[in-house]
């Protein structure tokens, strides 16, 4: 889909409403303006990191928007089309329970190995407090009303006032054998019991 045409294709609208949870009326807009805003029909991973830099000027998403691009990046070919854009925004904006956690799971596991390494979730979690300065409960819940200018408002618990903590604080709920890393079967089992760990893809809604 990175030919540039003005307007999706029949064929095209077709199949993505099979693939997507939109209508075809909300394609035609999404593709609209993602043709406004990547006039290649591309989207390249700086482009990605700068309308993340909109969303949070007080903080660094740079990190944190490179691990999400490389999971909208289905195919790893270095840059987004208007599918692999639009399949990802269905799945963490509308999807399933199921669906959004296979796609965090992806978020997680950096190397792709099937498993999230201790350090593999630190990496994600350093990543968010550095683009928003706040844990991800208080990121996800708060930062549409203020716009993220609540850093002296917010006393920060004592077990996640620091991303080392709130990774460990993750490991002891969810890492049930102990092995030092999270198989699917416990991620998921621990996500449904920690709503922040799903309720962070709302912050993708509305981010791209």
């Amino acid at each position: 889909m990175g030919n540039r045409q003005s307007k999706l294709s029949q064929e095209e609208l077709n199949q993505l409403q099979k693939d997507t949870h939109f209508d075809k009326k909300e394609l035609q807009q999404w593709y609209k303006g993602f043709l406004k805003d990547c006039p290649s029909g591309m989207l390249t991973k700086e482009e990605f990191q700068k309308i993340y830099k909109q969303f949070f000027p007080f903080g660094d998403p740079t990190s944190f928007a490179d691990y999400v691009f490389n999971v909208f990046d289905s195919d790893k070919s270095g840059s987004i089309d208007f599918k692999e854009f639009i399949c990802a925004l269905s799945v963490t904006s509308r999807g399933k329970m199921e669906d959004k956690l296979d796609w965090a799971f992806q978020l997680y596991d950096i190397d792709g190995d099937g498993e999230i390494s201790y350090n593999e979730m630190l990496q994600i979690v350093e990543a968010i407090y550095k683009m928003v300065g706040l844990p991800l409960f208080l990121a996800v819940h708060m930062h549409r009303l203020t716009r993220f200018k609540v850093g002296s408002m917010v006393k920060l618990p004592a077990d996640e006032d620091t991303p080392e903590k709130r990774v460990r604080k993750i490991f002891k709920m969810m890492d049930k054998d102990e092995n030092g890393s999270l198989d699917m079967a416990e991620f998921k089992e621990g996500s449904k019991r920690d709503e922040t760990i799903v309720s962070a893809l709302s912050l993708y809604d509305g981010l791209v």
